[in-house]
């Protein structure tokens, strides 16, 4: 499989972490699994219709081109024929910021984005040009940012910076006093913007961060990943890391090939 990852133009920067293009190889033409990994991120995934199909787990076809909200619990995307796919992946508060709804809504779901962007799918689909199509990604989600007059509050900003900094490993209760917030309140607006609470954030930072340590295997053993990331234990690390990947340390290790930073083909 052929992947490229794209940085986005300076005036998406604040709002666009990377674009990306997986396709498959010319004699490709087996099922694959694709496998979210819990990365705290939304996205964008538009889906070339001529190059095959993506379907959920229960065997749905997926719209052409979606929005996804926050990724917690294991799933599996099904790859059907040939492929060839480009994604957006934002920052984590970017549904409420570009979009204009609280992220929670989309928390574990997606929606079809041609019924938000009308004018979005036709333009993508007329070309075969990668170069093109992100052009007309990044017009169309900058239209979408001009429309919206909402800001990122400090606190919020202030709250995910920390998180992501210390790599989910920081007292939520001395991070809430700092941005003067009641714990309600802090919960709340965190949930508003990212679509999940700050613990749940602070551990899939904590999950991503032993995740990258495994794949440059820079370890040992498992205890080693476990004790640089924070974890209690050993035990408490494999539960923590099964919970979001879907399998075992051991088990991932052995099947993961790592694909893009927030997806895994199994």
């Amino acid at each position: 499989m052929n992947y490229k990852q794209i940085s986005p133009p300076p005036y998406l920067k604040e709002y666009v972490r990377y674009f990306w293009v997986l396709e498959s190889d010319n004699d490709n033409l087996l099922k694959r699994k694709l496998l979210p990994l819990a990365d705290g991120c939304p996205g964008i995934i538009f889906q070339h219709s001529s190059m095959g199909s993506l379907f959920s787990p229960e065997r749905q076809h997926l719209p052409e081109i979606f929005l996804y909200g926050q990724t917690v619990k294991p799933t599996e995307l099904i790859l059907r024929g040939k492929f060839k796919t480009t994604g957006v992946c934002f920052y984590p508060y970017a549904l409420k910021t570009i979009f204009g709804f609280n992220a929670n809504e989309l928390t574990e779901s997606c929606v079809d984005l041609a019924l938000l962007m009308k004018d979005f799918i036709e333009p993508l689909t007329n070309t075969d040009s990668v170069v093109s199509q992100l052009e007309i990604f990044c017009t169309h989600l900058y239209r979408q940012v001009q429309k919206r007059s909402y800001h990122l509050d400090y606190a919020t900003a202030y709250a995910l910076a920390e998180i992501i900094q210390s790599k989910g490993n920081l007292r939520l209760k001395a991070l809430q006093k700092k941005i003067k917030l009641s714990e309600r309140g802090f919960e709340r607006r965190f949930s508003a913007h990212v679509g999940i609470s700050p613990k749940l954030f602070s551990r899939i930072c904590k999950f991503q961060a032993a995740l990258s340590q495994m794949r440059t295997n820079n370890y040992s053993n498992l205890s080693d990943v476990a004790f640089d990331n924070g974890y209690a234990d050993q035990s408490h690390f494999i539960r923590s890391f099964k919970e979001f990947a879907g399998l075992s340390p051991h088990q991932f290790k052995r099947h993961d090939r790592k694909i893009t930073e927030n997806f895994s083909v199994i």
